[in-house]
C-alpha cells in the first residue's frame, strides 16, 4: 500500500509545513532503503536545483531534502491551498492522470508506477521518480527490496497539471462499496484447497507495511481510508494469486480477474485521495 514518493510526499511536505523535522523525513525514508541519492535526469533540473550536471555522481539523502526546498519555493499558507507544493501520482496504463504529456518523466513514472511533483509559486516544477538498486537481484523481494539504495531522478517539468479532485469521503464509500461487490464475486469462486491460509497471507503483507508512520497531522478519517485500501490491497495480492492456481476452470479465472479489476482502481483513487488530505492538513493545523 504504501511507497517510496507516499513516504517522500508526506513526510517533506510535513517538514517544509514546520510539522516535522529533516530527521523525520530521513526515518520514513530509511525504512524503504538504508540509502537513498539523487540525480538530475536533465540540465535544466540540474540549473534550477543545484544537482551536478553533466556529473551523474550520485548526491545523498540531504541533498535530495534541499532539493525538494528549493523546488517548492517560498510559500505563505495561502500559497499552499490549492494545490499544494507537492502532489502524488500514481500512474498505471491508461490513467496518467497528473503527468505532463508526452516527457520522459511520465514514461519513466509510469514504467515504475509512482513519482512526486514539486511546483513553485512562480510555476516552476520538477518530478522525482524513485527506482530501487540492488547489487545482488536475489535480494529482491515482492514487496519491498532488502538492503537496498533508492536512486531519485530529478525530472524538469513544463508546469504541473491539475489533477482530478477527489473528495475523501467520496472515495471512502466507493472503496466500501467496491469491496462488498467484488467480495461477493470472489465468493462465487469455487478454489481449490491450497496449503496456506488466505487470512495469514492477508496479515504478512499488512505487517510488511506496518513499518511506515505517518506524520501526527494526519486526519483521522485519510488514516482510515489509507488502512482500509492497505488491506484491499492486500486481499487483491492475495487473492489474484489464490485464484491464478486454484480456480477450476477458464471462466472462473475470467470472473475472478472482472472482480478483481476494478478494486485496484478504487484502491489507487482512494489511497490518492487520502495522501491529498494528509499534505494538505499540514497546513491548515
Amino acid at each position: 500500500m504504501w511507497c517510496p514518493s507516499v513516504s517522500l510526499s508526506v513526510w517533506a511536505n510535513a517538514w517544509l509545513a514546520g510539522q516535522a523535522a529533516p530527521d523525520d523525513v530521513l526515518d520514513a525514508l530509511t525504512a524503504w532503503a538504508p540509502t537513498h541519492s539523487v540525480t538530475a535526469y536533465d540540465a535544466v533540473a540540474a540549473g534550477y536545483t543545484g544537482l551536478p550536471w553533466p556529473d551523474l555522481d550520485n548526491a545523498g539523502a540531504m541533498s535530495l531534502l534541499q532539493t525538494v526546498r528549493i523546488a517548492a519555493g517560498h510559500r505563505s499558507a495561502e500559497d499552499w491551498q490549492a494545490p499544494p507544493a507537492i502532489t502524488l501520482a500514481l500512474p498505471v496504463p491508461g490513467d496518467v492522470r497528473g503527468l505532463a504529456v508526452g516527457t520522459q518523466f511520465q514514461r519513466d513514472a509510469l514504467e515504475i508506477g509512482e513519482a512526486v511533483l514539486i511546483s513553485a509559486p512562480d510555476g516552476q516544477a520538477i518530478g522525482l521518480v524513485p527506482e530501487f538498486e540492488c547489487e545482488d537481484p536475489d535480494e529482491m523481494t515482492a514487496e519491498v527490496p532488502i538492503h537496498a539504495e533508492v536512486l531519485w531522478s530529478v525530472y524538469s517539468l513544463p508546469g504541473v497539471p491539475v489533477a482530478d479532485h477527489l473528495d475523501l469521503g467520496e472515495a471512502e464509500y466507493a472503496l466500501r462499496s467496491t469491496v462488498r461487490e467484488a467480495a461477493e464475486a470472489l465468493g462465487a469462486l469455487q478454489l481449490t484447497p491450497g496449503g496456506d491460509d488466505p487470512r495469514a497471507l492477508v496479515e504478512e503483507v499488512l505487517q510488511a507495511n506496518g513499518r511506515h508512520a505517518v506524520p501526527d497531522h494526519a486526519p483521522p478519517r485519510a488514516l482510515r481510508v489509507l488502512s482500509t485500501a492497505a488491506h484491499v490491497d492486500a486481499i487483491i495480492a492475495v487473492s489474484s494469486g489464490l485464484a491464478s492456481i486454484g480456480t477450476q476452470s477458464v471462466s472462473e479465472v475470467r470472473i475472478a480477474d472482472e472482480a478483481l479489476r476494478p478494486l485496484s482502481s478504487v484502491v489507487r483513487a482512494a489511497r490518492g485521495a487520502a495522501v491529498s488530505a494528509i499534505l494538505q492538513s499540514a497546513w491548515t493545523q
